[in-house]
């Protein structure tokens, strides 16, 4: 008699044991998930209490380490419990507990995110009364380390907000989100305006998606470049620093390659860098630019998706789209470079360094407020 050992494994078993494998995964994901919860909820619990209890009974600051001795007696081999968990803890509470300070961010970024996946409750149903339930829910959902990050390096309620649901959504582990932060990733996101045809090139829902994927500007700092260097060198630095480019582009990336050929009978044509987007599940080209955008670039990465869709767009694939990175951009010459363009195309300008030194940075207008005040002069004038 054959014992299970014995018996060949069939295409059809490997296939079960596959599908099982990854339901068990999953199943300690979501685990894992609700323990986070969990924990962010009680410390919520335990900084509010704390505070409640300072304020009806004038404890001072001293009563924390006392809790912290207190419940360390109470459950030994606890690691959570220490004075500088629960002085965070008691942080966490104070920073979100004033709805007055949080309504008008939340309404905001919710009304931008359509009310949807991270954002609990609808915009419409946003008040003072549940402001500070919804945000309770909304810590809950990135780690302890994570949480901590924004409270300690941010201090804007609408930055904060950002990036915790940022990092709700795309699920950034502490280093990623610290570079994000670093990289000034929700400034851009909010204050620089993106150029593309994703609104006239795709479906409603999934040019949304591709906006989001695709940032304004893109910082290249980590490259260590103080001159001008030729294409190749800078697809060969971020080559050499991949990981580094992979966080900047954002979560979902995956590299396909570099100068990826494509042909076209006897022609042959090579695309800078290919990557797949897990989420978007799309091919990603870019094209790199050492110079200013110049509108026939946007004519060649048309041509370069019409390839993609056509020879290696897979069947389940959304439409391939194009990002054109280069030096500098006119967002009006690539609004008319890319209106007759069927493809989706975005353009966006990488920088190198840092354009002022550290000592001045926050102390003079940026481009875009400089922009601003032209544009509001020139309205007086007309």
């Amino acid at each position: 008699m054959k014992t299970p050992t014995d018996r060949p494994l069939t295409a059809d078993y490997r296939r079960f044991i596959e599908e099982l494998k990854a339901r068990v995964i999953s199943a300690r994901i979501s685990a894992a998930r609700a323990i986070t919860h969990d924990a962010i909820l009680l410390y919520w619990d335990i900084g509010e209490a704390i505070v409640g209890k300072q304020k009806a009974h004038g404890w001072g600051d001293s009563v924390v380490e006392r809790v912290s001795l207190d419940l360390q007696d109470a459950f030994p081999g606890s690691t959570g419990y220490s004075p500088r968990n629960l002085r965070s803890a008691r942080q966490l509470y104070l920073t979100y507990c004033d709805p007055a300070i949080w309504l008008q961010p939340v309404a905001k970024i919710a009304s931008q995110s359509g009310g949807t996946e991270i954002w609990l409750q609808p915009v419409a149903k946003m008040n003072l009364d549940n402001v500070i339930p919804f945000l309770r829910q909304l810590v809950a959902e990135i780690p302890w380390g994570q949480n901590l990050l924004i409270l300690n390096k941010l201090t804007a309620p609408a930055a904060r907000l950002w990036y915790l649901r940022a990092t709700a959504r795309f699920g950034w582990s502490r280093n990623v989100l610290l570079n994000q932060i670093k990289a000034g990733a929700y400034e851009r996101a909010v204050t620089e305006k993106k150029t593309h045809n994703f609104d006239l090139a795709l479906p409603e829902h999934f040019a949304e998606q591709a906006d989001e994927m695709l940032k304004s500007s893109y910082n290249l700092e980590f490259l260590g470049l103080h001159r001008a260097v030729r294409e190749r060198e800078l697809e060969d630095r971020l080559i050499s620093r991949l990981q580094s480019f992979l966080l900047e582009l954002g979560y979902g990336f995956c590299f396909v390659g570099r100068q990826h050929r494509v042909a076209l009978g006897k022609k042959e044509y090579f695309i800078d860098l290919l990557f797949y987007h897990r989420f978007l599940k799309a091919l990603v080209a870019f094209d790199l630019k050492v110079g200013p955008f110049e509108p026939e670039f946007a004519g060649k990465m048309d041509f370069y998706l019409n390839l993609l869709n056509d020879k290696e767009r897979g069947p389940d694939d959304q439409p391939s789209l194009g990002i054109i990175l280069c030096a500098e951009k006119d967002d009006v010459e690539v609004e008319y470079a890319l209106r007759t363009k069927a493809n989706p195309i975005g353009v966006a300008a990488y920088a190198l360094q840092s354009k002022l030194p550290g000592e001045l940075k926050g102390k003079l207008p940026t481009a875009k407020q400089l922009a601003d005040i032209v544009r509001a002069e020139m309205d007086e004038g007309t």
